[in-house]
């Protein structure tokens, strides 16, 4: 641990973990480890075929018709508001492989045998009311800015946003509106998902937990913030096959980023 200082609040009970504050050193141990559960647990085929539905289903309705085009980057760009929904099952291996118990690739599902089960279900559900609310505010950014007619081709549509003054305003304004949200999902979930899972406890102290982790650790989450957004590009840009690596060792390693936060 870079720093083994812990930031408690000042009424604490005995049963309230403990928020310490991290280091860059602990993000590189955190991304060792989950690199390391994904190479003894590798679940690619699993995202594979989680991804390439989704990703042939948008560029069929792409090309069917151009109405969707502008909701296409918000689609993909507000896929890290949701992914912790998605790591749930990278956060339950990971746990088993820590405590040695069995890590077969259908122990994924026993997050569904979970105590804290309607605590996961409705904190996702408040993750995709985030996410379409994002998909909504960046709707009517496009809208204020071109109308809501539906453009006529691809590469006119690129040399809309790239080329004028409303496409600037578009890119400044939705990347500044997205990052918003990104920052609310991230600071409500980065910590509770995992702490879900780890322990029987309510929604409400696992987000609690969350938001003061962040609090306590700002820049380094902020720098985690980036990487996990960075890694998800990266693994986007060829062809999407990427992803199948980038979302479980991310989703592993954000496993072990919890642990080294939260003690109890």
């Amino acid at each position: 641990m870079t720093n083994g200082q812990a930031i408690a609040d000042g009424d604490a009970s005995p049963a309230q973990p403990v928020v310490r504050k991290i280091g860059v050193a602990d993000l590189k141990d955190a991304l060792a480890a989950g690199l390391a559960d994904f190479n003894a647990m590798p679940t690619h085929l699993i995202f594979l075929c989680i991804i390439y539905p989704i990703v042939t289903l948008v560029a069929a309705r792409v090309y069917a018709g151009y109405d969707v085009l502008p909701l296409v980057f918000p689609l993909l760009a507000g896929y890290t508001m949701i992914g912790p929904v998605v790591a749930t099952g990278m956060y339950e291996l990971s746990r088993r492989r820590e405590r040695g118990l069995d890590t077969s690739l259908v122990r994924t599902f026993d997050v569904l045998r979970s105590p804290s089960i309607f605590a996961i279900l409705a904190l996702g559900t408040g993750l995709l009311v985030v996410y379409f609310a994002w998909l909504g505010a960046a709707w009517t950014i496009y809208v204020l800015n071109f109308g809501s007619a539906a453009p006529t081709s691809i590469p006119g549509f690129v040399e809309q946003v790239f080329t004028t003054s409303a496409g600037w305003t578009l890119i400044i304004v939705g990347s500044g509106v997205g990052f918003l949200f990104a920052t609310l999902a991230f600071t409500l979930s980065v910590i509770s998902f995992p702490m879900l899972l780890d322990r029987d406890v309510g929604m409400a102290m696992a987000v609690q937990t969350s938001i003061r982790a962040v609090l306590a650790n700002p820049i380094p989450m902020g720098m985690w913030g980036f990487v996990i957004a960075g890694t998800l590009f990266i693994g986007a840009l060829p062809v999407f096959i990427g992803l199948a690596v980038a979302l479980p060792v991310i989703g592993h390693a954000a496993w072990h980023l919890y642990r080294k936060v939260v003690t109890y």
